[in-house]
């Protein structure tokens, strides 16, 4: 949901959020490196549209599953709740010989005497600069300042196409998503997710999403928001653990004060990075089949062999031979052994889930669904929806893709927004105060909060909102031409001419910090969703306006005409939007209600991946508000106590003071568009040591770049 916009296609690895590259952190699944595929994609070998599922040969059969005579499930297909994604006729797959005949296209444009006729300027220079220390979209927003709007990346027979204009990119998501595939991805990720919503095709996706989209009906959202509140209390018991641990002051080397493993564990500082992501997960593990992971205390068997299977998945992108298409050499090959154990792991633990769930269900339609009283019911999950509304027709292989596509995406998104919200929260105390003021007000004491709340919550969804602006998770949508066509031209003032096969990036990053579609693109400011604006300059570009469209509780797609995109757009947005930003609203509240947030580095470093992440986590201080009373049930060292005005960031009381900071406080985060006549892309934080153990005492690995 935050997680939901990679589970959907809309977003994390949502759009596929260029070619994942899998770097796995302890209670964390980090997603797919855009650039490292890209950069390596000239020496993968095109694949067809083959889709091998050699990992599904460990499963076990389920009791539940029905096919048809020619080996086909049969999936009924409500006709509620589906997005409007039958526009146009779905050209054909692409196939091998299409692929060789497009690289030897390209090949005699970028190298030999034919001349090109997209229209894009291509990057001069060494595109391999991609896979420097910078992040992906980092080097694509350098690119952006000198090239424009529309330009193209040229890797041996690979060209890829890089857009950063609404208008165009209101023609690829919206307009006509039939003319578009994502590529390579699905078949890296099918031995994994099976047909869920990420690798799934457009036919498949469709069928996928109309049984779905139903189940995040305002009802069960309104329970889900107080499980939210449920799982965020066991991350603020955990917070309040740290905090009662030694205090490290904010003079001196951290390092030094850290000192080894055992003595990080002994301080108050904690990689809040981690800590959203575990939280997320657990809640993911509740809403979606009601499994208790417990992740922000303990390490689950199944998130390790998760965390495995999609590093495997990495590994196979960048991989030239697919070798493990070879059956026997999946059982010779140590590492593919491997990946069948954890497979088997994954599957049994969802398979038994699922074969629960059924033997319990209790078929209805819809209608009877959504009335149902979630307030009192036993199991809310969406896996006791599936199964309810599919009935006996309900197979393990389709809920076992589903919750395994769930599972692996369905939290980082939502927990890369609470670090990048957090992380520049700490850096704008004028930021802080407005959000204490207002949590103070609705969310009194240890109030758990309704969706009354969160709607009364206006400030801290705005921050969230521009959070995603700046942040976007993920940071570039990858599509595939289906056909050769025409794309109009936007700000580049160009029309974009693509080839049946071309690969296309839209650069999120770069749209939402687009200097003619924003003021002040980038700073930290909230409050700009409050206000009208437009740029007649900009071609068939409406502008942002503020609420046009009331049923949303957040800016998206629409209102800002295609600028902004935190869930993707058009038919294959992601479905669970709503979820993760209610998930994250709760979270962000109920965490700056009771504790102060302090870096520890000048800087935070960021990666590239389906989703944008810390370098090295992101380590905090963390302390007892000192402004407010720790409830009776957490009580405060006297350590802590004492030391707590020298740790903590600036909190209401003296936010004004330090509000003439907040503009230049983002700078720390190194995290701009270059101007056309500058170079100013490097963010590289200052590494904390070769292992470092986490709150749950998990030593991580340090993060991949």
């Amino acid at each position: 949901m935050g997680w939901m916009a990679a589970f959907c296609g809309g977003a994390v690895g949502s759009e596929r959020s260029a070619e994942w590259k899998v770097a796995a952190r302890s209670q964390r699944i980090r997603a797919p490196d855009a650039g490292a595929v890209a950069a390596r994609a000239a020496a993968v070998v095109a694949r067809g549209a083959s889709r091998g599922r050699a990992a599904r040969s460990v499963r076990k059969a389920c009791p539940v599953d029905q096919q048809n005579g020619q080996g086909e499930t049969q999936l009924p297909v409500p006709t509620t709740g589906s997005a409007d994604a039958d526009k146009g006729e779905i050209p054909p797959p692409l196939t091998t010989g299409d692929m060789a005949g497009l690289w030897w296209t390209n090949i005699q444009q970028t190298y030999g005497s034919k001349p090109s006729v997209d229209g894009a300027p291509r990057v001069e220079g060494d595109p391999s600069d991609l896979l420097g220390d910078q992040p992906f979209f980092i080097a694509l927003a350098k690119y952006f300042a000198q090239y424009g709007s529309v330009f193209k990346l040229a890797f041996g027979p690979k060209v890829f196409f890089v857009v950063s204009d609404p208008a165009m990119t209101r023609f690829i998501l919206r307009d006509n998503p039939t003319y578009y595939d994502k590529g390579v991805l699905a078949e890296i990720l099918e031995p994994i997710m099976g047909k869920g919503l990420i690798p799934a095709d457009f036919e498949t996706w469709k069928k996928r999403r109309r049984v779905i989209a139903p189940g995040f009906h305002m009802k069960w959202l309104d329970r889900m928001t107080r499980l939210f509140g449920e799982c965020t209390d066991e991350l603020l018991q955990e917070l309040d653990r740290v905090a009662s641990r030694g205090v490290v002051s904010s003079t001196g080397s951290v390092k030094q004060q850290l000192g080894s493993k055992a003595q990080a564990k002994q301080s108050n500082v904690i990689d809040m990075e981690t800590a959203f992501c575990s939280c997320s997960l657990d809640i993911i593990g509740k809403a979606v089949f009601n499994y208790e992971f417990g992740s922000v205390t303990n390490e689950s068997p199944i998130i390790k062999a998760v965390y495995r299977c999609l590093r495997e998945a990495e590994h196979r992108s960048t991989f030239l031979f697919p070798y493990w298409k070879i059956e026997f050499l999946n059982w010779v090959i140590p590492r593919q052994r491997k990946f069948r154990r954890d497979m088997k792991i994954i599957s049994d633990q969802l398979d038994e889930l699922i074969q629960l769930a059924v033997d319990s269900r209790d078929e209805s339609d819809l209608s009877a669904l959504e009335s149902r009283d979630y307030d009192v019911i036993k199991d809310p999950s969406m896996l006791r929806f599936l199964v309810d509304l599919r009935g006996e027709q309900a197979t393990c292989s389709q809920l076992r893709d589903d919750l395994i596509t769930l599972l692996t995406a369905g939290h980082e998104t939502t927990a890369a927004l609470l670090t990048w919200a957090l992380c520049e929260i700490a850096r704008n105390p004028h930021v802080l105060s407005k959000l204490r003021e207002e949590i103070d007000t609705i969310l009194p004491d240890r109030k758990m909060p309704t969706m009354s709340d969160v709607k009364a919550l206006q400030y801290t969804r705005r921050v969230l909102a521009e959070t995603l602006r700046m942040y976007p998770q993920p940071p570039v949508l990858i599509r595939r031409a289906l056909k050769d066509h025409t794309i109009p031209a936007g700000t580049s003032k160009m029309d974009l001419k693509l080839l049946r096969g071309n690969d296309l990036f839209i650069s999120l990053y770069t749209l939402h910090r687009h200097p003619d579609l924003w003021e002040n693109p980038n700073r930290f400011d909230p409050d700009r969703w409050t206000r009208e604006f437009t740029n007649p300059a900009v071609k068939d570009w409406k502008g942002y306006k503020p609420n046009p469209n009331e049923a949303s509780l957040y800016p998206n797609e629409i209102n800002s005409d295609y600028a902004f995109m935190p869930f993707g757009a058009g038919p294959r947005k992601c479905v669970g939007d709503q979820f993760a930003m209610l998930e994250a609203t709760v979270c962000l509240a109920m965490t700056l209600r009771e504790f102060d947030f302090e870096h520890v580095y000048d800087e935070v470093g960021m990666t590239t991946g389906a989703t944008i992440h810390t370098q090295n986590g992101l380590m905090m201080r963390v302390t007892r508000r000192r402004d407010r009373s720790a409830p009776d049930a957490r009580p405060a060292s006297d350590a802590t106590t004492s030391s707590s005005s020298s740790a903590s960031v600036p909190t209401s009381a003296a936010a004004s003071a330090s509000a003439s900071a907040s503009a230049s406080a983002t700078a720390g985060v190194a995290n701009v568009i270059p101007k056309k006549d500058t170079n100013r892309v490097s963010i590289l934080a200052e590494p904390i040591e070769d292992g470092r153990t986490s709150n749950s005492g998990v030593s991580r690995r340090p993060a991949v770049s």
